[in-house]
C-alpha cells in the first residue's frame, strides 16, 4: 500500500483506505474488458488499495472483472460488494455472497454491504451478514444509500459496532449527505464511502473546478476526488478505466485545498436544502 495512503477508522476498530477505485458499468461490453482490469491492476500499482463492485453491476459481469484485476494480489485488496436488496432474505444474502465469491475467484469479501434499503426485514439481512462473518466469507458489513432515518433503524436492529461503512452518493453537485446524515455518521463513527465523485464526469468541465486544477497543476478529476477526501471519516472510489485516469484519482492523495479552493467551490454549487432527500445514481 503506498506510503501516502490515508486510512479512514470506523466503529468496531474498522480500519481500511481513504481512496480506491469503483467499478460501476464495467464489465458491460466484452471489447472493453482488457482495459478494465488493466486500469484496476494500475490502480493497485498505484497504492490504491480499494475497489468497490457490486453483484448488481452488470449481473455478476463487474465482479469477474475485478476477480480477474486482483488475481495473485488478493492481499494487496481491501474488497467492497454488495448484495442486491431484492436478493436480500436470510438465505437470499448467504446465496448472493456465495455467488459473488465464485465471480471474485476468492474466499473472501472484507466489506459487504446492502446496497440500499429494500423490502426484506432488515433483521434477516443482518442475520446472514453474521453468518457470512461466522464462516469467514466476509470480514465487516454495511449499508449504502441509507439515510440518517434508516440508518437510526439500521443501527437500533443490529446493536453494538457492526454497521460501520454507508456508501453514499456524494460530489460538489449532488451533496444531499451534508444536510444530516454527514452530521450523523461522524457522532457515530460511521466511515461514509462517496460513489460518483466525479458525477459521472459532470463536474469536470465546471469553470470554477478547472480554475482550481490549474492553480494545483493536476485535472479537475483530482480536485473532485480531493475535495471529497477532505473529511477525515470519508472514503472516495472514483471509477477510472484508463490509466491517466487512474493517475488522476491517486493523485488526490497530494493534493491539498486551500479555505479559498473550498469557499470557491461552495459558492459554485448550490448547498443543500434542509431535509434534503439523498440522491442515488
Amino acid at each position: 500500500m503506498a506510503e501516502n495512503q490515508r486510512m479512514v477508522s470506523a466503529r468496531g476498530g474498522l480500519s481500511l483506505p481513504a481512496l480506491g477505485l469503483g467499478t460501476w458499468k464495467m464489465g458491460e461490453k466484452r471489447g472493453q474488458r482488457k482495459a478494465e482490469v488493466a486500469a484496476l491492476r494500475h490502480g493497485l500499482d498505484l497504492g490504491l488499495g480499494l475497489i468497490d463492485t457490486a453483484e448488481m453491476y452488470a449481473s455478476g459481469g463487474t465482479e469477474q472483472v475485478v476477480g480477474e484485476a486482483i488475481r495473485g494480489r488478493r492481499d494487496e485488496v481491501y474488497l467492497v460488494s454488495k448484495v442486491l436488496p431484492s436478493n436480500a432474505s436470510l438465505k437470499g444474502t448467504i446465496k448472493a455472497a456465495e455467488r459473488s465469491l465464485k465471480h471474485l475467484n476468492c474466499d473472501h469479501i472484507d466489506l459487504y454491504l446492502l446496497h440500499w434499503p429494500g423490502s426484506h426485514p432488515l433483521a434477516e439481512t443482518l442475520e446472514a451478514f453474521e453468518r457470512l462473518i461466522e464462516d469467514g466469507k466476509i470480514g465487516r458489513y454495511g449499508v449504502s444509500n441509507f439515510d440518517a432515518g434508516e440508518m437510526e433503524d439500521a443501527m437500533a436492529e443490529s446493536g453494538g459496532d457492526a454497521i460501520c461503512v454507508n456508501q453514499i452518493l456524494y460530489n460538489p453537485a449532488q451533496c444531499a449527505i451534508e444536510a444530516e446524515l454527514q452530521s450523523w455518521c461522524e457522532a457515530r463513527d460511521v466511515a461514509l464511502m462517496a460513489y460518483s465523485p466525479l458525477d459521472q464526469g459532470g463536474i469536470l468541465r465546471d469553470a470554477v473546478i478547472e480554475q482550481i486544477a490549474d492553480r494545483h497543476y493536476v485535472t479537475s478529476a483530482t480536485v473532485a476526488v480531493a475535495w471529497t477526501l477532505r473529511f477525515p471519516g470519508m472514503i472516495s472510489i472514483p471509477k477510472a478505466t484508463a490509466p491517466a485516469h487512474v493517475e488522476a484519482v491517486a493523485a488526490a492523495r497530494d493534493v491539498n485545498l486551500t479555505d479559498d479552493d473550498l469557499a470557491a467551490i461552495d459558492r459554485a454549487f448550490l448547498p443543500p436544502e434542509p431535509g434534503a432527500r439523498l440522491a442515488i445514481y
